[in-house]
């Protein structure tokens, strides 16, 4: 039969849909892009937050529609969304055929088998080694571990994916090692908090000798690593990046406030001026550092005052990368029983005032661009193939800005190529093939 997937949410989830899309392959079911073909549509949901979770119900409707304009026979729906609300989705959906929740991420393809009437069951499980890629050529994700145990006073992570569990280092270097051998030339270490990986099975942390032992695989010319908490961002870290031409001169860092009165109900493990210290340190050491990072408005109990130091920190930071979210209230999160909770125009109104303060930042910083020249990666092509779409560094796939540069008719995907930089349209940049001597 023909099956269909659709990966809502992070990255992370992303690794999960693209494990399930290889287990299906391996089981000689016909993979198809286009919904509209689709006999089975499986949707891995994402249930972070209420515009995920709005996202997640908006998508099941509309594949359901292809039952009727379609071929699709049976509509299944899975992840984070299923494993939080299940019994209500059963009862709000009738449309779905099948919920399964994370947790039954390998019995999926006998469920499927079950529901279309078939007695074979499969023994394949979910396996890293066998996922079949879905971000085009040139980038790949490594998660290198699940879930957390941070346990941040808004989120619902620790209670949908459970306590943090480091993959052992020798299974994620011979994953990167066949990543490299099929030609991916970036790939990006993920998980919910990256600096926390090896702390459960070595007993310290140990991202910074797994960066190293990653840049030891030939191939790669990009390794990144995101979702690096303030905290645990050490100078042994800073020191790899620092060394290793591999990595890129990239942070991204989830900060969330600045109020240390905010910081503490939230449950987070840094401080106003840890923060300030760490931010600086970066700058100093690694000059051409990139940061990233996001903030939280409308925490429960956040006062002006509180939203202050935030707003004047933002201004003060200059952040080359930005991203603000307003609090959701999330049930079974202990913030969710806090007082004082902030009322949504509120909520909206801060919002509102950070973002319009960094599209100022980071206007001004892509300005400052225009002249340079770097080195970026061909990730493919406008519809109309005059531009290639470009990243250099300081960019990551889907989540920052690309750089339109004009076709030469030469450049391929995949290549790494001198962009110049000659002028900015909103968050993206244009360029040109620096002419070689």
């Amino acid at each position: 039969m023909k099956v269909g997937f659709v990966s809502l949410g992070c990255s992370k989830n992303l690794v999960d849909t693209e494990m399930l899309i290889g287990l299906f392959k391996k089981e000689n079911f016909d993979i198809v892009h286009n919904p509209a073909q689709a006999q089975i549509i499986v949707i891995n949901t994402c249930g972070f937050i209420e515009s995920a979770k709005q996202e997640a119900i908006d998508t099941i409707l509309e594949m359901a529609e292809f039952k009727e304009v379609g071929k699709c026979q049976y509509l299944v729906v899975t992840g984070c969304l299923v494993k939080r609300y299940k019994k209500e989705l059963e009862k709000a959906l009738p449309e779905v055929d099948l919920f399964v929740s994370i947790e039954e991420y390998d019995m999926l393809l006998n469920k499927i088998e079950t529901m279309l009437g078939n007695e074979k069951k499969s023994q394949n499980t979910l396996d890293y080694m066998e996922r079949v890629i879905t971000t085009g050529k040139t980038t790949a994700y490594l998660k290198i571990a699940e879930g957390c145990s941070n346990h941040c006073t808004y989120c619902a992570i620790p209670n949908i994916r459970g306590r943090y569990v480091s993959r052992p280092m020798e299974d994620i270097l011979k994953e990167a090692e066949q990543l490299s051998k099929m030609g991916y030339k970036e790939i990006i270490v993920i998980a919910q908090d990256t600096t926390k990986y090896g702390i459960d099975l070595y007993g310290e942390p140990k991202l910074a000798t797994l960066l190293e032992e990653l840049c030891k695989i030939e191939g790669f010319n990009w390794i990144r690593f995101l979702y690096a908490y303030p905290e645990s961002i050490t100078d042994e870290l800073i020191e790899v990046v620092q060394k290793n031409e591999k990595i890129c001169s990239y942070f991204d860092i989830p900060l969330q406030h600045f109020s240390d009165k905010v910081l503490k109900r939230m449950n987070r493990k840094s401080d106003a001026k840890s923060i300030e210290k760490l931010i600086k340190k970066l700058r100093q050491e690694i000059p051409d550092v990139m940061i990233r990072t996001t903030m939280l408005v409308g925490f429960p109990g956040e006062t002006e005052e509180d939203f202050e130091a935030l707003y004047q920190f933002v201004e003060r930071a200059k952040f080359e990368k930005l991203g603000a979210f307003a609090y959701s209230k999330e049930e079974g999160t202990p913030a969710e029983r806090l007082p004082e909770q902030i009322h949504y125009k509120t909520k909206r109104k801060r919002w509102n005032l950070i973002m319009s303060k960094q599209k100022q930042i980071s206007t001004q910083k892509l300005q400052q661009k225009v002249g340079n020249t770097y080195t970026v990666l061909i990730d493919g092509f406008t519809e109309d193939g005059k531009f290639a779409l470009a990243r250099s560094y300081m960019d990551i796939p889907d989540e920052d800005g690309v750089i339109y540069m004009k076709n030469n008719g030469e450049i391929k995907v995949g290549e790494f190529v001198k962009c110049k930089i000659i002028g900015v349209r909103e968050y993206d940049l244009l360029g040109e093939l620096e002419k070689k001597d």
